[in-house]
């Protein structure tokens, strides 16, 4: 009988060290090599390592007491970020109030007036102004919309157009195309890439600096070449944007601000 493949496998736990308790999620995933630990903006810490069943992880316990005592001051010191983060934003006024959102990595002011008489649909606007950058919602009447939904409708078109740009850029010198691209709205991943050649992308790329949605672009493009993440990719991903590992970590450390940008 062939033997079921591993599956990932999730728990929660405590850890005591010197500076007092810290709860994490156990993670066990057979796509694990070694032992590792991120801090999510929602589920906070998160040790991930392989599963009990392979050599030398069945136990596992100590080796990862020992490892978050290694990385107690960094881990508690992005926990006090994120918290800060947090705390920001609740204290931001409603999006109606002018409150500030990014655009192309640059903090706009939302302004929602009436539609002028004769605008026919809701319409948004960028403009400059001497007091920085607004995105103008001209409501009409008979639109019901919340403004949230209407800035993410136009955020989903320019996004929409900014990643085909970022494709073709990287796809043509690689000689691939993709099957098609969706936009979606994911919260775990900013990009994806299926085996049957589909790349899926979180509109929110559109709030963030052009050179990161060009990173996750091309981190895409590159799985149409090699669909793994082994030295292949790494080194044709680092041939197509050097810099791609510091926007992943941009999008990492603002990821809270650009999920939470219309709630």
């Amino acid at each position: 009988m062939a033997a079921r493949p591993e599956s990932v496998v999730e728990s929660h736990a405590v850890a005591r060290l010197s500076g007092g308790t810290l709860p994490y999620v156990l993670r066990r995933s057979p796509r694990a090599r070694r032992l590792r630990v991120t801090i999510d903006p929602v589920r906070g810490v998160v040790v991930s390592l392989p599963p009990a069943g392979r050599r030398g992880w069945a136990r596992a316990e100590p080796i990862v007491l020992d490892f978050l005592a290694d990385r107690e001051a960094w881990i508690r010191g992005h926990l006090e970020r994120q918290q800060r983060t947090r705390a920001g934003i609740a204290a931001r006024p409603p999006l109606d109030s002018g409150r500030l959102i990014p655009f192309l990595g640059v903090p706009h002011r939302v302004v929602v007036l009436a539609a002028p008489a004769g605008l026919r649909a809701t319409r948004v606007t960028r403009v400059g102004a001497d007091h920085g950058d607004e995105l103008v919602v001209e409501r009409v009447a008979r639109d019901a919309r919340p403004a949230a939904s209407i800035l993410e409708a136009w955020f989903r078109a320019r996004a929409r157009a900014a990643i085909e740009t970022a494709v073709e850029r990287h796809a043509g010198p690689l000689g691939v195309r993709p099957a098609r691209i969706t936009i979606r709205d994911t919260t775990s991943r900013w990009g994806s890439c299926s085996r049957s050649g589909t790349l899926s992308f979180s509109w929110r790329l559109v709030l963030a600096p052009p050179e990161a949605l060009d990173a996750v672009a091309a981190h895409e493009v590159c799985h149409l070449r090699v669909f793994g993440h082994g030295p292949r990719f790494r080194s044709l991903l680092d041939a197509c944007v050097p810099d791609h590992a510091a926007w992943r970590r941009w999008l990492r450390r603002h990821s809270p601000e650009l999920h939470a940008a219309l709630e």
